[in-house]
């Protein structure tokens, strides 16, 4: 199967998640053996060119048909950035599926080595340090394309100062497989 064509499913399926949870009725397309493997998604919702949601996870820990479907309702529902989608807004909005490569850790000695590692617009980036944590998908760097701004932002995703720093903070990296509907 393309990628195209495992990209329509996915979107197809977190569109579907959405409307039956707004009371539409929703064809469902048949399961296929690749949907039962494991898999970690972020869906991204837009309303005219502006973010309305973004829920995902980081690693795989159910099968990627039901991460896909979980992510879509908690981004057009339970992001705590945004009210709840509305049936109004769901006719307008787009909806982006991330497939997520398994993170890996980043291994540096200071700041400046980890910004020196990183690969603008191919990384997806996971800042950690004690209990918080942040991630940026690799989308973002068409927002924040300088590595220093990047990591200051991510760090302020953490509850962390910009300028914040400590040889205790984890970084690791993925990449995304992404499909937009419209595309």
């Amino acid at each position: 199967m393309s990628d195209k064509h495992r990209g329509q499913t996915l979107l197809h399926l977190a569109r579907a998640a959405i409307s039956r949870e707004l009371g539409f009725k929703s064809d469902d397309l048949p399961r296929a053996d690749w949907l039962e493997e494991p898999g970690a998604t972020f869906v991204t919702l837009t309303l005219h060119g502006q973010l309305r949601g973004c829920i995902g996870s980081l690693e795989a820990h159910r099968s990627l048909i039901e991460d896909v479907r979980a992510n879509a309702v908690a981004s057009a529902f339970r992001d705590p950035r945004f009210a709840p989608l509305s049936k109004t807004e769901f006719a307008e909005v787009l909806i982006e599926v991330s497939l997520l490569s398994p993170p890996e850790p980043i291994r540096f000695n200071s700041e400046q080595n980890a910004l020196e590692q990183l690969s603008p617009g191919m990384d997806g980036v996971i800042l950690e340090f004690g209990r918080q944590r942040a991630t940026f998908l690799p989308q973002v760097w068409a927002q924040l394309p300088q590595p220093q701004i990047f990591i200051a932002h991510l760090k302020n995703k953490a509850g962390l100062p910009e300028d914040f720093w400590s040889n205790d903070i984890r970084l690791s990296r993925y990449t995304v497989q992404k499909w937009r509907e419209g595309k």
